[in-house]
């Protein structure tokens, strides 16, 4: 017998409107890491790496902590808008910003 079950919400496919903004995220999120990686900065890299596969694989909790984890890169002293370009990192935030407002919304009233 395996360990108790945890009710993990409805499944992404369930929730459209949040799967489409994480996966847009995803898309955003795959030139913003290979950027890091070209530029060699490996910090922002280890950073990124997750992300991209979290917002296109992850069930509901996973895409609230990469988004988290996302936005959490735009930090006051320490930010990836300092270190790669504004026309790849301003459409991955956007992207990010969306995405925690659909799921907001979801949290709230059900729907987004």
């Amino acid at each position: 017998m395996t360990g108790p079950s945890r009710a993990r919400g409805p499944s992404r496919h369930e929730i459209p409107r949040i799967d489409e903004a994480a996966l847009r995220a995803a898309r955003l999120a795959d030139p913003l890491l290979a950027a890091a990686r070209e530029r060699g900065l490996a910090r922002w890299e280890r950073y990124l790496a997750p992300i991209p596969e979290a917002l296109r694989d992850g069930d509901l909790r996973d895409l609230r902590a990469a988004a988290r984890s996302s936005r959490a890169a735009f930090g006051p002293k320490d930010s990836i808008a300092d270190a790669l370009p504004a026309d790849l990192w301003i459409p991955f935030r956007d992207a990010i910003d969306d995405l925690i407002r659909r799921i907001a919304r979801f949290d709230v009233a059900g729907e987004c």
